[in-house]
């Protein structure tokens, strides 16, 4: 009798471990979703070494186009079928999701963020304090260009935007599709070229602020001084310019059919893989002789815990990971172009990375023109800025009515336009 109970003693414990250890062992999996589905491959390597660390958690990186993201993304969330990390946009489109209540509050449960720079971290967070978002990196923008073809007409990176000008014009004069831009796609001409371009026009960060405050419209002279220089550019884009879109631009730059593309930091390894070995960079020009570059410096990207999501431990696991300098370095080296908000000391491996890192070194630091707060409402700044650029590009508008367009659509919600 002794014997017996000692065995089943043996044997409750043996099932008590083996149920135990099955349960620690069992693996889960966390999807990840974003709006860069060219980041597949990269994301895939990235992912690869947290889940080597935790054999446990298996990350599926399952991105949407980019133009179909926001609204996928918040009907999955909607739906109760939402990724278990979102990836966030900066401002007003990461706000609106935390406002839905579908994402998780951090500040506990990811103490090292109290370390990360208050300007990335405001970015998702709200004025009580409540952090709902890891910032992941920022983003630039500035000219790309095929070193070959400025060799062959000794042609110098310009510094100022007449001398842009005139660099424009010799390779117009000499046969070459000087820009791969196109209005297909609004969004670039904004955020890309009005946004990188046009911040030293209209003065950049302290101009930016003024008009949050309400205290500058975009139809004062500065706003619609950078429309000018925008549209100013559209004499030497690709022939049948109106129908390309985005993905066309990266096509014609990247097999060399035009001389320079407007673009941002985050396609480097696009045309990296595109085979330019001869790519090269200058930063925004300005508009005169000595003055500081506006360099809009976006803060871009950041990630969410789904709030239902089934595996919360796990996402909040990778999560933790996002905000560690391991993640960080790894991001920035197999997505060049992408710069990380997190505490650490990296090497940036490409050099076309460096330099437009370096570019930041004596410039005054700006974000998007309209992204923050201005874009909270229908009508969305952004939105509304996309359009009037697509018009005056396609000489629907002038840079004076396209000005006018943005800012009579914002004064019908924006309280500081309306008081």
């Amino acid at each position: 009798m002794k014997k017996s109970l000692l065995w089943l003693l043996i044997m409750l414990l043996t099932v008590s471990m083996v149920a135990t250890f099955s349960l620690a062992g069992e693996q889960v999996t966390i999807k990840l979703t974003s709006w860069r589905t060219e980041d597949i491959e990269r994301m895939n390597k990235i992912n690869a070494v947290f889940m080597e660390k935790n054999p446990n958690i298996i990350v599926e990186f399952q991105p949407i186009k980019d133009t179909e993201y926001d609204a996928q993304m918040i009907s999955s969330l909607q739906t109760g079928v939402g990724a278990d990390i979102i990836w966030l946009r900066s401002y007003d489109p990461g706000e609106f999701i935390y406002d839905g209540g579908y994402l998780s509050e951090l500040n506990d449960v990811i103490p090292e963020l109290a370390d990360f720079p208050s300007a990335a971290i405001n970015a998702w967070a709200k004025e009580d304090g409540a952090i709902y978002g890891v910032p992941i990196a920022g983003v630039t923008h500035g000219v790309f260009y095929l070193g070959d073809i400025f060799e062959k007409y000794g042609l110098e990176e310009p510094a100022t935007w007449a001398e842009f000008i005139d660099l424009c014009q010799t390779l117009k004069d000499n046969g070459e599709t000087v820009f791969a831009q196109g209005t297909g796609d609004g969004w670039p001409l904004y955020e890309v070229i009005y946004s990188g371009l046009g911040a030293n026009f209209y003065g950049g960060e302290v101009s930016r602020q003024a008009l949050m405050a309400g205290d500058m419209k975009l139809t004062d002279e500065p706003f619609v001084n950078a429309f000018k220089a925008v549209d100013e550019l559209q004499q030497f884009f690709s022939k049948g310019y109106e129908a390309i879109n985005y993905v066309d631009m990266q096509q014609l730059f990247g097999t060399r059919q035009a001389a320079m593309y407007i673009g941002g930091s985050w396609e480097i390894g696009i045309f990296e893989d595109a085979g330019l070995t001869d790519l090269g960079w200058f930063a925004p020009p300005v508009e005169n002789v000595g003055d500081t570059l506006q360099y809009c410096f976006h803060v871009d990207m950041g990630v969410g815990i789904n709030k239902d999501s089934k595996n919360y431990e796990a996402a909040l696991e990778y999560s933790k990971w996002v905000s560690t300098p391991e993640f960080a370095q790894l991001f920035m080296i197999d997505l060049p172009g992408f710069y990380s908000y997190t505490p650490g000391e990296y090497n940036l491996e490409n050099p076309v990375a460096q330099k437009i890192l370096d570019a930041a070194v004596d410039a005054d630091v700006t974000v998007r023109t309209v992204w923050e707060k201005m874009s909270r409402q229908y009508p969305s700044g952004n939105a509304m800025m996309e359009e009037a650029l697509v018009k005056m590009l396609t000489d629907v508008l002038t840079p004076e009515e396209a000005a006018a367009l943005v800012q009579k659509a914002l004064e019908t919600w924006y309280e500081p336009f309306m008081e």
